[in-house]
């Protein structure tokens, strides 16, 4: 074997990696082995948390509240309830959630991030659901059990594990921090309790807003295809599928959007859901602002055409632009390429001639990130306004659904008369370390990799024990890099226990996938339970995919793409049977509904909630002003006048921002501002959920720091006087005092905007 050699920024890594995880390793094993670190989620309805990072002081469960249900009657169509809160959480001294990429912390904020509930129920109020698309990255575990704790408290039975769905759009620019696997808190770089409370506030509240606003309506269901705005980014391990299966498909991706319009009795617009496949990464791995990136501009789009009048995150419709199989999908339809030569990279190891795996990157249409996340979601609103606009197809039948909870490490799987498989305990891929076309690791490891590095396999079994022989044969072909199935310490670092769901309204079954199914995958999901449905009587089903839901386990490939370990297969956690499996746990859902037999399904293993996590490594600091200085003082004045087109930017003394999100006396941290001679007031103009703003925070040394409000004026923007307003909060700490969180704002000169 050749002698393995090594770049100087993988040798610094590997350094880095032993000297981390020799210090992680001891402080786990001195913090965190404890007994009595686990729970039972029924049990632990006790445990709240103040808003206070690492604080261990709990406050009283809130008081359990009688709902006021609207008064049903019977009548043609669904009571309808929509609702959209804010969930955006830190937006800064946090990871970004998605890439992985170290050093990719959020600084500042694009748009705020909104959680959409749609609460649908059958007339007579005897069955009901909520589908909840929250601009996140993934749903973890440890959400979604901690809300369906809150709705019961709230609500009794009314909402519950079978009938409430959460699904994260996939955005790579939320922030990371609420989850309770180990794996994903070390990505986080710790568990934020401050981040995991405003998230799982606003998902309450959007559910809250949605059930106080029930009212009887209608939906109507379309669909069509959207072209221009997708590339398949695995499209070698797409070929391995079954030349057959692969003919009676057009495309290597799946360009269908299904919308459902909501509308009252009237025909008066309520809002939309929509379903996708595309992965949300417009927005690339240099990113540092908060944002929703393309589904969320859609959203954003569509929200602002139907709440005329009102700010972003404001007003009574609401979109919600949900995920689908979006495994290997990808918005940069430019491709991959050399970034430093510019040729293709577009083979089945990306990686380029001169400089490897790290220079293969895919690009989207436009100039920058910000303009290609613009012209895909744009693209991808058109399609659902014109889908929308169209609708007259309605939907009609009662309200089911089916639930279990499942250890998807020991799913014996009847592939067919004679052929047993079964899942496999979690583990990872050495193609994982890559990552993909969309963003690279910048490790020297290629997707495709279907043999272990001596090195490498060394460094883990020296850190982390060497994998069993039932995993590393479990898990073939996959030369498995991390075996986390089989690492506990402090907590298990991937779920064993996983949620499969269905709810159907009248024909459409909403499919809640815990992962990310690829094209291939969807398809034959969709094609098993459409059959399955039509089996035992419910024929004509149309099966919809809702990605990314209720707790997250990385991609779902078919059996021939997991043989070609590109990283959507190096990161199918439980094994090679992964797929068929979900498929036959599907099936049984399916076929409990078309059957009532739903009450006779086993709820099967109540998966943890763990207690003790390892706190964000971070530490809340006081902030401080410059000498002379106030918090929300100007630094960099706006210039006199600025002309459509041009950007206003405005530097004041800041404060950390994550204190925003443990004090939230204001709403957001920014107002664009005009003055108005007929009201002789100013006027609020734009907000920092508007996509023509930009917050940036620039951290310091000692508590200081700046804020810079950037506004793109927009060839929409009335000529005039205008003024910017900065919203914060500083954290005060004095000596064996508690720290206390007081809000300030800054005020900019009045500038004037005019024409061109």
């Amino acid at each position: 074997m050749a002698k393995r050699t090594f770049s100087t920024l993988e040798a610094f890594l590997i350094f880095l990696l032993v000297i981390m995880t020799v210090i992680t390793v001891a402080l786990l094993t001195l913090l965190f082995v404890t007994s009595g670190t686990i729970e039972n989620h029924k049990d632990s309805g006790n445990h709240w948390f103040s808003t206070t990072l690492g604080s261990t002081t709990t406050q009283s469960p809130p008081v359990t509240q009688t709902p006021n249900f609207p008064s049903f009657r019977n009548f043609s169509g669904y009571y309808i309830g929509v609702g959209r809160a804010d969930c955006t959480g830190q937006v800064s001294d946090i990871n970004l959630m998605g890439y992985g990429r170290n050093g990719q912390n959020a600084r500042g904020l694009l748009t705020r991030l909104f959680s959409r509930a749609f609460i649908l129920a059958d007339p007579d109020g005897s069955n009901r659901m909520a589908f909840v698309s929250v601009e996140l990255c993934m749903i973890s575990q440890r959400l979604r059990l901690e809300v369906l704790k809150r709705l019961e408290s709230k609500y009794g039975s009314l909402y519950r594990r079978d009938n409430v769905i959460l699904s994260a759009i996939h955005t790579h620019s939320g922030p990371a921090g609420f989850f309770q696997y180990t794996l994903y808190i070390l990505a986080s770089e710790g568990f934020s309790n401050r981040t995991f409370q405003y998230i799982v506030s606003g998902i309450m509240k959007s559910i809250d807003i949605a059930h106080t606003n029930l009212k009887p309506g209608k939906i109507l269901i379309n669909k069509g295809n959207v072209a221009n705005v997708q590339i398949n980014r695995s499209p070698s391990s797409y070929l391995l599928n079954p030349q057959s299966e692969r003919a009676r498909y057009s495309s290597n991706t799946d360009k269908e959007m299904l919308v459902l319009k909501l509308v009252d009795l009237n025909g008066e617009d309520l809002g939309l859901i929509s379903w996708f496949a595309i992965h949300p990464v417009s927005m690339n791995n240099s990113n540092h602002f908060v944002n929703s990136d393309n589904m969320g501009y859609a959203a954003y789009l569509f929200e602002q055409e139907k709440n005329k009048g009102y700010l972003p995150g404001q007003g009574p419709f609401v979109a919600g632009f949900a995920s689908s199989n979006l495994g290997d999908v990808s918005p940069n339809i430019l491709g991959p390429h050399c970034v430093n030569t510019g040729e293709s990279c577009d083979n089945d190891k990306s990686t380029c001639p001169n400089g490897g795996p790290s220079m293969c990157m895919a690009s989207g249409p436009g100039q920058d990130m910000f303009e290609s996340t613009h012209i895909i979601g744009r693209i991808i609103y058109q399609k659902a306004k014109e889908l929308y606009a169209s609708a007259s197809q309605e939907v009609t039948g009662p309200v089911l659904a089916a639930h279990q909870w499942v250890n998807m490490t020991d799913v014996s799987v009847q592939l067919n008369a004679t052929h047993t498989v079964k899942t496999c305990k979690p583990a990872l891929g050495y193609s994982f370390a890559a990552g993909t076309i969309d963003g690279v690791s910048g490790l020297n490891i290629t997707q495709g990799t279907t043999e272990g590095d001596p090195f490498w396999d060394t460094l883990r079994d020296q850190l982390l024990g060497k994998p069993s022989e039932e995993i590393v044969e479990c898990q073939k072909p996959k030369p498995i890099l991390i075996h986390s199935g089989e690492l506990t310490i402090p907590h298990p670092w991937q779920p064993d226990i996983v949620d499969v769901q269905i709810v159907t309204i009248g024909s459409l079954a909403i499919a809640a996938i815990p992962g990310e199914l690829t094209t291939m995958s969807g398809r034959r999901f969709r094609e098993a339970i459409k059959k399955e449905f039509a089996l035992y009587g419910m024929k004509d089903m149309t099966i919809v995919i809702a990605g990314l839901s209720n707790v997250y386990t990385h991609y779902i490939t078919t059996y021939e793409e997991y043989q070609a370990q590109r990283y959507e297969a190096a990161s199918t956690i439980y094994g090679p049977h992964t797929l068929s499996a979900y498929i036959q746990l599907f099936r049984d859902l399916a076929k409990a509904i078309a059957t009532d037999t739903v009450a006779n399904m086993s709820s099967g293993p109540e998966p943890p909630f763990f207690k003790n996590l390892i706190a964000s490594l971070i530490p809340n600091i006081a902030d401080r002003a410059p000498i002379g200085k106030h918090f929300g003082d100007v630094l960099q004045p706006a210039k006199p006048e600025y002309r459509v087109g041009e950007v206003v930017e405005v530097i004041f003394v800041g404060a950390n921002p994550k204190n925003s999100a443990e004090n939230q006396t204001h709403q957001t941290f920014l107002t664009v501002e005009k003055y108005e001679d007929s009201v002789a007031d100013w006027q609020i103009m734009y907000n920092d959920a508007s996509w023509e703003t930009r917050f940036y925070w620039h951290k310091g040394i000692l508590g200081l720091s700046n804020a810079t409000i950037y506004w793109h004026i927009p060839d929409t923007a009335y000529p005039g006087i205008y003024r910017i307003r900065y919203f914060g909060h500083n954290r005060k700490q004095e000596l064996l005092k508690p720290a206390v969180i007081l809000a300030f704002e800054g005020i900019s000169s009045p500038f004037e905007v005019v024409t061109t």
